[in-house]
């Protein structure tokens, strides 16, 4: 028989505000049960907000609760049904520890979601506490409050793109607020549509108040941010257009190789075909060299990039002209200088990359919007680092949601 001192004891342990523990067992093989009642003798109606005695029935059934030790823990819950004296209709308690229709409380879940985050489902679900179907359920539920949930306090936010299966084209939009570096959303695909039915899904109050929206260089992101965010600056993502830059002096590179290649093969004299050969040698393992900062190069790099630059006289120029614009966004702090300095850029470089020249122009007012904030999505880069890392545990998720639940509650769980 359990003593008064043992219930004060066993109610204090489980900690949950006006449930005390009237009962309790030890089952081998099973775990402990708690036979639990609530302290009040009393329930709000729903419906109409007034406060009853009147019991109806009650409805007792077992839920798993966080562990003792290596004892998993049970409690034998009583969800008593009172009827309202003004509705006249019965109606069930709220207990605020365990949602209507779960087989877990509250602080399980919680602790549980925790543990997938760190592992997967599978691993957490192997020790027996949940089964997988439990868990997938309280990510359901997590999903719920995630969905209920706007980004209030945005004001920058950051549109860009990731592969979910590298080199199969299977992308998805992620949407992130750059202020805080969070991932605000993970969609699962990249079109306008998609993209647009989340953005209008936040509502007119919270996109009235974004006042810059980064994106790469495609013009059906601008049109939704034109389209459903009229006052916000859009912002030409500078790593973006680096990029553009990079693929250009690359395609240049590409073709000088294969052009060399074809004058080694039509070479008529040994010494005609030595020459190629150097200018090869030189080409050859020289696209990292290239494209990276030069600043960021070791001494063996550097060396290669001189030899780069001895071979062929247009990468020489190609890549200093692609340097001297890395400075331009690295050292420049205001639009006005910028436009005047982008303008000598391009009047250099429009000879050697016109693919680069035309995107600037049209792009122009979106690339010196940076020079404002330096707004960038840059952080997208560390999300996307994280979202490999939780796609190499995505088997335990039988489908996208899941996976999308997962990313968000690495940024958006209370711990």
């Amino acid at each position: 028989m359990t003593s008064k001192r043992d219930i004060k004891i066993l109610t204090e342990l489980l900690d949950l505000g006006d449930i005390k523990v009237i009962s309790h067992r030890l089952h081998d093989g099973i775990g402990i049960i708690l036979k639990t009642e609530s302290k009040k003798l009393y329930s709000i109606c729903p419906r109409c907000g007034t406060s009853s005695q009147k019991l109806h029935q009650n409805h007792r059934h077992i839920v798993k609760d966080l562990p003792f030790g290596d004892r998993p823990v049970f409690l034998e819950i009583n969800r008593r049904q009172f009827k309202c004296e003004i509705c006249k209709k019965p109606f069930s308690e709220n207990l605020d520890f365990v949602r209507k229709k779960r087989t877990y409380t509250k602080r399980l879940a919680q602790k549980t979601i925790q543990e997938v985050l760190e592992n997967d489902i599978h691993t957490v679900a192997s020790k027996g506490i949940v089964t997988t179907e439990e868990i997938e359920g309280m990510l359901k539920d997590a999903s719920e409050q995630l969905s209920n949930s706007k980004p209030l306090k945005l004001k920058r936010l950051g549109i860009d793109e990731i592969a979910l299966v590298k080199g199969k084209g299977n992308y998805c939009a992620v949407l992130i607020d750059l202020d805080t570096s969070k991932l605000m959303a993970i969609l699962r695909g990249r079109t306008q549509e998609i993209i647009k039915e989340t953005l209008i899904g936040w509502g007119t109050e919270v996109l009235e108040q974004i006042e810059e929206v980064s994106i790469d260089l495609w013009k059906g992101y601008k049109n939704l941010v034109t389209e459903l965010m009229p006052e916000a600056q859009v912002v030409a993502d500078r790593f973006h257009v680096m990029v553009q830059i990079n693929k250009e002096l690359d395609t240049q590179r590409k073709k000088e190789r294969r052009n060399t290649q074809e004058l080694i093969k039509k070479a008529k004299t040994s010494k005609e075909r030595f020459k190629h050969e150097q200018i090869l040698s030189g080409l050859n393992k020289s696209k990292y060299v290239l494209l990276k900062n030069e600043s960021d190069l070791n001494e063996e790099q550097k060396n290669k990039l001189i030899n780069v630059k001895a071979v062929s006289t247009s990468l020489k120029l190609m890549h200093e002209l692609k340097e001297k614009l890395r400075k331009v966004f690295n050292q420049t702090n205001d639009w006005y200088t910028a436009v005047f300095k982008l303008g000598i850029w391009l009047s250099k470089a429009k000879k050697y990359f016109p693919n680069s020249n035309n995107t600037f122009i049209r792009w122009f007012d979106e690339i010196v919007a940076y020079f404002d904030n330096r707004t960038t999505s840059g952080a997208v880069e560390g999300i996307n680092n994280k979202l490999k890392l939780i796609k190499r545990s995505a088997y335990g998720f039988r489908n996208f949601n899941n996976f999308r639940v997962r990313c968000l509650l690495n940024w958006h769980f209370n711990y």
